[in-house]
């Protein structure tokens, strides 16, 4: 799921801002970047975001600022000097004079220095951890406000899934029967005779229809379908995982029963199925 979410904290002379962004991901994969002198506090930002959330790539920026007099600006006399030995070279050799202003002085690559006293690597932390959970709550509440509308989306297809389903299971005794009535018919008309009724004949002619018999295939898809269903309104945390399993058994359940089905109708209502699976598979990607 998509978020996004800033903080910032201050404690003693540190200042820092944390930018957290997620995209979709079936996993957490979680990117810190911190600054060089921080990479120490690396496995404590990670730590925090897995406890935040389950899913999503997750990348989180960190800025450290000094506060109030924290900074220093200092000019680098050593560096002046050789600048103006090598411009004064320079521009007695061009035959022209040699005139700088204070603010070009000041432009000079190396001329000012800023310098930052060090900070309290406790206040570091602290202020590092606060703003990251500021961050997290940030982030957790836009994708809250987004997993609401899935939700709604998630129900929509559920139900037009389920309605599908319902059409088969009501249509699938009358193909089976049909089919053991085709099976007779056509064996009678083989062996002209009017019926049939050894033993063996009647053994294989089950044994057919039994094989294109669904009704285990919809009892399963009827119980996935009422544990979806339990999933979307428990309103429990990190429910992603279990959704992605069950909408993939459905799939499963639901190609068997086009394989198994010589029935038009069925058929057709079995790409209608896969279609509304293949609408959940990629809207569960992205939740929790």
């Amino acid at each position: 799921m998509t978020g996004f979410g800033a903080a910032t904290a201050e404690h003693a002379t540190v200042r820092v801002t944390v930018e957290a962004r997620s995209v979709n991901h079936r996993f957490l994969q979680v990117k810190v970047r911190l600054p060089h002198d921080m990479g120490a506090l690396e496995a404590d930002v990670e730590n925090l975001v897995k406890q935040r959330l389950g899913r999503g790539s997750v990348n989180l920026s960190v800025r450290v600022e000094p506060v109030g007099g924290a900074a220093t600006v200092r000019v680098d006399e050593d560096v002046v000097a050789r600048y103006r030995e090598q411009l004064e070279q320079l521009a007695a050799t061009a035959g022209v004079p040699f005139t700088l202003s204070l603010a070009e002085w000041a432009h000079l690559p190396g001329v000012l220095e800023t310098r930052s006293t060090e900070f309290d690597p406790r206040a570091t932390k602290a202020a590092l951890m606060e703003a990251t959970a500021g961050a997290l709550d940030g982030l957790v509440e836009m994708r809250d406000r987004e997993g609401l509308a899935m939700a709604d989306d998630l129900a929509r297809n559920a139900a037009e899934l389920k309605a599908t389903v319902a059409l088969i299971a009501e249509r699938a005794p009358d193909v089976v029967k049909r089919l053991q009535d085709e099976l007779r018919r056509r064996v009678a008309l083989l062996v002209d005779r009017p019926t049939i009724e050894a033993d063996e004949l009647a053994r294989e002619v089950a044994s057919i229809a039994d094989r294109a018999d669904i009704a285990e295939e919809l009892s399963r898809l009827e119980a996935h379908l009422g544990a979806l269903g339990d999933l979307l309104g428990s309103g429990t945390d990190a429910v992603g995982r279990k959704l992605d399993f069950l909408v993939q058994e459905l799939f499963r359940e639901v190609n068997t029963v086009g394989s198994k089905s010589a029935d038009a109708q069925i058929a057709h209502w079995v790409v209608d199925a896969k279609t509304a699976i293949e609408r959940l598979r990629e809207q569960v990607q992205n939740v929790e």
